[in-house]
């Protein structure tokens, strides 16, 4: 049965898709905030469909720390779960990926229409520059920018190396940091296909003032007090 239900979680989750990324592109000539209010609704969609199919729902904890002024998300990445929860609980948002993402037909197409920070990451120090200079125009322009500062997506009970590159946008921009910390790969693991039933939990963290602070420590706060987290609320560590 838990089979079954992934196999029409995920069947629904690519035709929102698709539906969403062809209907989007009606969108191209309007506003930035027209074009997120309407792509962004596949997340909500996805995660009822996700409630429905595989009885996988979220719970949120800190959500009084969201401060009223743009921000720099750093979330923790387990899964593809968090991509898509973070447009529900946080302001209209850009996020730091891969710029293969946006050759993916349909997915990508929606993904180009929110403008995001999309890097070669074999450019080394060349991307960097590129995140800094968008990503401060893009909070400029009242965006919240979203950062997975460790690069990639780590299995629960693991840690990666947390890189410098958001943690510079913030020194930069004196934007502050919102910590994330959640337990998403232990319902939708990284590499899985079967989703369990359960509750996920995020917790968002007190907002981290960058103003005076170097990288460095702008990240070492922020690595500390994410992993802290996952520790309190990871089963699996």
């Amino acid at each position: 049965m838990q089979a079954l239900r992934a196999v029409l979680f995920n069947a629904g989750m690519m035709l929102f898709a698709v539906v969403f990324a062809l209907a989007g592109l009606l969108f191209t000539p309007f506003p930035f905030r027209v074009r997120y209010a309407f792509i962004s609704q596949w997340a909500r969609v996805t995660l009822w469909w996700l409630a429905i199919t595989c009885n996988l729902r979220f719970e949120v904890e800190g959500r009084d720390n969201i401060p009223g002024s743009t921000a720099i998300i750093f979330c923790k990445h387990q899964s593809a779960w968090e991509t898509l929860a973070l447009q529900l609980i946080f302001p209209p948002q850009v996020w730091l990926m891969k710029r293969e993402l946006l050759w993916i037909p349909f997915f990508g197409w929606g993904l180009a229409l929110l403008e995001p920070i999309a890097i070669n990451r074999a450019q080394g120090s060349k991307a960097i520059r590129q995140l800094v200079v968008q990503g401060t125009a893009r909070l400029r322009a009242g965006r919240w920018v979203v950062i997975f500062p460790e690069g990639t997506r780590v299995a629960p009970g693991e840690r990666g190396t947390y890189h410098k590159g958001g943690a510079l946008l913030a020194e930069k921009s004196a934007c502050s940091v919102v910590p994330v910390a959640h337990n998403a790969g232990e319902y939708w693991p990284r590499h899985g296909f079967m989703k369990k039933p359960g509750t996920i939990r995020v917790v968002i963290g007190p907002a981290i003032a960058t103003t005076g602070r170097k990288a460095a420590e702008i990240n070492a706060l922020a690595e500390q007090w994410i992993e802290a987290q996952m520790q309190r609320i990871g089963s699996s560590q």
